[in-house]
């Protein structure tokens, strides 16, 4: 289970600096851009969003994964509500979990395969009408 906090709850740095970037969803005629820091090694994964008491409207962190299959993800040591955008190899939005739960181990997930999960502030999928089907493209440094 991959977690917005690492299962050993060390507040320690991880092994580089993240990458930073832009997340674009195309949506419902709109283009919704999202700055992102990239989490791409195992331990960027596990720290994920971890210990932060605040994300902007239009920050968040990207997920990037090996293969394509079902991630889950917990709240473990994660202060805000977040949602979670699940986006598949082919580049389009697979499912969405909207406002977990913070400070939880409750398993999220959705039942579709995916390589990459955007987290952003709970509330945002919605308010941006970005749901199954929004199409992606990221823009990394």
């Amino acid at each position: 289970m991959v977690a917005c906090s690492h299962q050993n709850s060390s507040s320690g740095t991880t092994d580089k600096a993240l990458r930073k970037g832009t997340v674009v969803l195309e949506t419902k005629g709109r283009t919704v851009r999202v700055q992102v820091e990239v989490a791409e090694t195992p331990e960027q994964r596990a720290r994920g969003l971890m210990f932060r008491k605040k994300l902007a409207a239009h920050e968040g962190m990207l997920f990037i994964f090996n293969r394509e299959e079902v991630q889950s993800f917990w709240m473990r040591n994660t202060y805000i509500p977040l949602d979670m955008i699940f986006i598949s190899k082919k580049m389009y939005v697979v499912g969405v979990v909207e406002n977990a739960e913070p400070m939880t181990e409750t398993s999220r997930r959705v039942d579709a395969p995916s390589t990459f999960v955007l987290e952003v502030r709970g509330g945002f999928a919605k308010a941006q009408g970005i749901a199954e089907g929004t199409r992606a493209r990221f823009e990394l440094d």
